[in-house]
């Protein structure tokens, strides 16, 4: 049995327990597949992370993400809560920036203050949703197929796909079906009504994963990479905005999108709830 670092951070919130827990064991190189997978089940997170030595020259680490069900290729919220981790163990990047090595190959990471943000990934599929695959989406989320706006593909690796409402009372309102959505990573979005919702932030968005883990994930970074990139081309965002994620589970979520340049970054605070050591 051997002895790992273990830290659980609560990312998108400066406050702890208001965010979106993640799970991050360190220096896990010795570690099998099999042993990481069932930690993941184990802890039923959304999702669980290790840390190893980087195969790539350039990265300063590699992160491999676990669900309860499978490994993903990136995730937002994992890849901000483990870098926070990973810093507060003691890790030096090499440079400036941070470089994470993971599935999607390197992403770039920045330090602001108390926060963390990461760049975008290029999108593995965009553009329409199929017609079929929308009215599935409506009766999974019991709404009429005029409520949507607009539905696109914005997967950057869980395989996210979008639909854009009216306004943040709808997409707080939503009861969804889960067994009509199993099998998809959906997220909603819609724009506050600055009169109503106040100026803290410019969008509310909630994401449901049926079957893996929590059905609906409290904050998501993965999601919101995805979403910048559809709504800021469209012009339908802002190059700089706030999302407010969680409302409807009682968590205060804070995604903190800015485009610099061609690069989207998302960001957020970091919080660790949990230090210890795991034994396996």
């Amino acid at each position: 049995m051997s002895q790992f670092e273990f830290k659980q951070v609560d990312v998108f919130s400066t406050v702890a327990l208001k965010g979106n827990p993640v799970a991050v064991v360190l220096d896990a190189d010795s570690l099998t597949d099999e042993q990481m997978a069932d930690f993941a089940r184990w802890t039923n997170l959304s999702e669980t992370t290790f840390v190893l030595k980087p195969q790539n020259p350039e990265a300063d680490y590699r992160l491999r993400i676990f669900t309860t069900l499978r490994e993903l290729p990136f995730a937002g919220h994992p890849t901000l809560g483990s870098c926070h981790a990973w810093l507060q163990a003691g890790g030096k990047p090499r440079g400036e920036a941070i470089i994470q090595e993971c599935g999607v190959g390197l992403i770039t990471l920045r330090r602001n203050g108390e926060q963390l943000a990461f760049t975008a990934p290029p999108l593995l599929r965009s553009g329409a949703v199929e017609d079929a695959l929308l009215q599935r989406v409506c009766a999974g989320l019991r709404i009429e197929r005029q409520d949507v706006l607009q539905a696109r593909w914005v997967d950057n690796g869980p395989g996210w796909v979008a639909v854009l409402l009216r306004d943040r009372e709808q997409v707080l309102a939503l009861n969804p079906d889960y067994s009509q959505l199993q099998g998809l990573a959906l997220g909603v979005v819609a724009p506050w009504t600055p009169e109503r919702d106040g100026q803290e932030a410019q969008f509310e968005v909630r994401a449901f994963v049926a079957g893996d883990g929590m059905s609906e994930d409290p904050v998501t970074g993965s999601l919101n990479a995805g979403l910048a990139q559809w709504l800021i081309a469209d012009g339908l965002a802002p190059a700089r905005y706030v999302v407010s994620q969680g409302t409807a589970m009682g968590r205060a979520g804070r995604v903190f999108i800015e485009q610099i340049g061609q690069d989207i970054w998302v960001g957020g605070a970091a919080v660790t709830c949990i230090s210890g050591s795991l034994s396996l």
